[in-house]
C-alpha cells in the first residue's frame, strides 16, 4: 500500500506543479519515501516487521532509518531488546507523518473515486464463513460479467481499515461509526443452538434449564474472552464442558458438524450445513447482522460498484 500511495501522490503533485509533501524537522526535511519507512518501523516496532510491510529486506530498512536520523541530526528511535521505541523527537515527528499519510490516502481515494474503468483490483475484507457462502459465488458472477476486475479477498476476524485503504469493501457483522464510511445492512439472521445428528445419537438433546450439564460445547473464542457469564441462547453453560474454543465462525460450524459438541451459530449457517436445531423456540437476543461497508470517496468507482452489486445480489438470493 505504501509504495502505491507514494507513486500516486508524487505523480499527481508533480503533474499539477506542486512539490511533493515534506515535513520539516529542524533545518532538514523528511520526504514521503522517508516517512513511509518511518511509519512502518513505528507500527511494527522491528526492522523485520517493517521490511515485511514495505516489501523490502530488513537491511534496507535499517539503512534508511540510520540515514534518515543522520540527515535530520536527530535520534528518532531507541534501540531496545524489545525493538524500536520512539524518542520524544520521534513522537513529535509521528504526529506530522500521520497527517501526511492521511492527506496521501485522501488524495488516492478521491482520484480512484473518479475512475469509471471496469478494470483493476478491488480489495474485500470479510469473515471466512461469509467468504465461502457469499463472496466466492459473488466473485464468480462478477468474473463472468467483468473479467478484467480482480478481487483480492481477505478472510479473517481482523477488521482492516478502509480509511487507510487496507481494503476497499468490508463485509462485516458490526456497523462502523466512522462518518466517512457508508454502511448498508444486507442481512439479519437469528442465532440458534445446533448439534450434529451424530452428537445427538451419542449424547441426546440437552434439557433446557440444566446449564448443559453432561454435554460438550464448542464456543466462539472472542465471545468467551469478552463475556464473563457467557450463555448459549440465554442458557448458562457453566455445567457443560467446553471441548473447543474457536477463533472463527467457520471453525465453530465445522466443529459442530464433526460432532464435537453443541454450539451457537446463525440459523442460516446451521440449516445450510444440515445440522439439527435444538430448542428452536430460543434465539440469542442479538441477531447476527451483516453490513457492507465502503469509503464514501470510492462508492462511485466503477469496479468497486460492480463488486458491491454482486455481493448485494448474493445476500439477496439467500434471503429470498
Amino acid at each position: 500500500m505504501a509504495l502505491r500511495i507514494s507513486a500516486i501522490f508524487a505523480a499527481v503533485m508533480q503533474r499539477f506543479g506542486f512539490i511533493v509533501m515534506q515535513i520539516r524537522i529542524g533545518r532538514d526535511n523528511m520526504n514521503w519515501d522517508d516517512a513511509r519507512v518511518f511509519l512502518a518501523v513505528c507500527r511494527e516496532s522491528t526492522l523485520r516487521g517493517a521490511a515485511r510491510v514495505l516489501g523490502v529486506d530488513q537491511a534496507t530498512v535499517g539503512r534508511r532509518i540510520t540515514a534518515l536520523e543522520k540527515s535530520l541530526s536527530a535520534t528518532l528511535f531507541l534501540r531496545t531488546s524489545d525493538g524500536y521505541a520512539l524518542t520524544a523527537v520521534g513522537e513529535a515527528a509521528l504526529k506530522s507523518v500521520e497527517k501526511m499519510e492521511q492527506s496521501a490516502l485522501a488524495l488516492e481515494r478521491q482520484i480512484q473515486g473518479l475512475d469509471d474503468r471496469l478494470t483493476g483490483t478491488v480489495r474485500v475484507s470479510t469473515t471466512d464463513s461469509l467468504a465461502i457462502d457469499f463472496l466466492i459465488p459473488a466473485i464468480s458472477r462478477l468474473h463472468a460479467q467483468h473479467p478484467d476486475v480482480r478481487v483480492q479477498l481477505d478472510a479473517s476476524t481482523q477488521i482492516l481499515s478502509l480509511a487507510k485503504r487496507e481494503a476497499d469493501i468490508a463485509v462485516r457483522n458490526t456497523r462502523p461509526d466512522n462518518p466517512d464510511l457508508i454502511a448498508r445492512r444486507i442481512a439479519r439472521w437469528p442465532v440458534g443452538l445446533f448439534a450434529s445428528q451424530t452428537y445427538i445419537d451419542a449424547h441426546g438433546i440437552p434439557p433446557q434449564g440444566t446449564a448443559f450439564e453432561g454435554h460438550d460445547l464448542v464456543v466462539y473464542q472472542p465471545y468467551l474472552q469478552t463475556h464473563k457469564d457467557m450463555t448459549l441462547v440465554c442458557e448458562p453453560l457453566h455445567r457443560g464442558r467446553i471441548v473447543a474454543s474457536l477463533s472463527s465462525s467457520l471453525l465453530v460450524r465445522r466443529s459442530i458438524a464433526a460432532g464435537l459438541g453443541v454450539g451457537e451459530i446463525p440459523v442460516y449457517m446451521g440449516e445450510r450445513d444440515g445440522l439439527v436445531r435444538l430448542w428452536p423456540e430460543r434465539n440469542r437476543p442479538q441477531p447476527y447482522e451483516v453490513w457492507l461497508v465502503t469509503h464514501a470517496d470510492l462508492r462511485h468507482t466503477a469496479r468497486v460498484r460492480a463488486v458491491i452489486e454482486q455481493i448485494v445480489e448474493a445476500f439477496a438470493l439467500e434471503n429470498e
